[in-house]
């Protein structure tokens, strides 16, 4: 892939706008664990990882339902996708790696476990386009992977699935993580969460990637890892660490929402300037009520709920917001 270049002013400061108060959030659902990834649908369903080996479905009405794999692997699923017949396409953050096929009968089968010859590591996060092709995140060839969270190390990569088979398509990426092409399909958005910034890709023929472009960048407390689009051209983004919920539109910056502990992100960016950071620096936060914020989803009718994911909560929270978001292609599923 060709170097990089900056398509938008760097940002280093945001405008201060929080619009909404920690105490709008409602909690839905419970009992669940690491709810990395929130993954909705029009009639309300919210559809999370399950640790171990599995998915759970928060019913509109906070009842919940969860599928395992009848399966002794190490799977560990991280982001996740909802396929045309009801089963789960599942990023396997443990071990053994590579993209599962969940069904909900608990029959797991492996999608992907190579590409480009040599074997897949531990996934990020998978997603399925509009055209069927299915689009995943490796952060990093490291193993264990805390070696790539620093700034000086960038060997994420970017794999595509079509007709034509797996192959990598964008590579060296500052820790690859929430990837999916924006809703006019032109362009392929990746989060790079150690590279503290948003990227972008064209889309050619054939799924080739061109230039990448920096969407926007900031520096302290941020640690970039889910986002979604809004149907007025709004990209969302969530920061884990300082567990905030940005706006990126006509090249400004907002906060929508905030829970900050202003000393642990001090004590993250001092281990990351000196890449020393370890497990602890993304474990759980003193004092807030939001456990390292990672995924942002709308869903429901009118696609104005805001749900959101974290790595240490036993629910999803969730809020009204003032925009709709972006038409997702899975909503032209089935509903189950």
């Amino acid at each position: 892939m060709t170097e990089a270049r900056v398509s938008y002013t760097l940002l280093n400061s945001m405008s201060i706008e929080r619009r909404v108060p920690l105490a709008a959030l409602e909690a839905h659902g419970s009992g669940l664990h690491r709810p990395e990834c929130v993954l909705t649908t029009r009639n309300g369903d919210v559809f999370v990882p399950e640790w171990p080996g599995g998915v759970t479905v928060v019913h509109s009405d906070g009842r919940t339902e969860t599928w395992r794999a009848t399966t002794p692997m190490d799977l560990r699923p991280n982001g996740i996708a909802l396929t045309s017949d009801g089963a789960f396409l599942i990023a396997n953050l443990g071990d053994d790696g590579g993209i599962w096929r969940l069904e909900r009968s608990g029959r797991l089968a492996p999608v992907l476990l190579e590409v480009d010859g040599a074997p897949l590591p531990p996934a990020n996060f998978v997603t399925i386009d509009d055209q069927e092709r299915i689009w995943i995140s490796v952060s990093t060839r490291h193993a264990p992977r805390q070696q790539a969270w620093r700034p000086d190390v960038a060997d994420g990569f970017v794999v595509l699935v079509d007709a034509e088979g797996p192959r990598i398509v964008a590579d060296s990426f500052g820790y690859t993580n929430e990837v999916r092409p924006d809703p006019t399909g032109q362009w392929l958005y990746i989060v790079e969460t150690f590279g503290r910034r948003v990227s972008r890709c064209p889309i050619g023929p054939r799924g080739i990637l061109g230039i990448r472009e920096t969407v926007f960048s900031m520096d302290r407390g941020f640690f970039p890892d889910g986002f979604a689009f809004d149907e007025e051209g709004g990209l969302w983004v969530t920061s884990l660490v300082s567990n905030r919920l940005l706006r990126f539109h006509r090249e400004q910056v907002e906060i929508v929402l905030e829970d900050v502990n202003d000393s642990f992100v001090e004590r993250v960016e001092q281990a990351f300037a000196s890449r020393s950071m370890a497990a602890e620096h993304l474990g759980r936060i003193p004092g807030t009520l939001i456990q390292q914020l990672t995924s942002v989803a709308f869903g429901g009718p009118d696609r104005r709920t805001v749900y959101l994911g974290t790595l240490h909560g036993s629910c999803v929270y969730r809020f009204r917001g003032d925009v709709a978001g972006a038409i997702q292609p899975h909503w032209a599923y089935p509903q189950r």
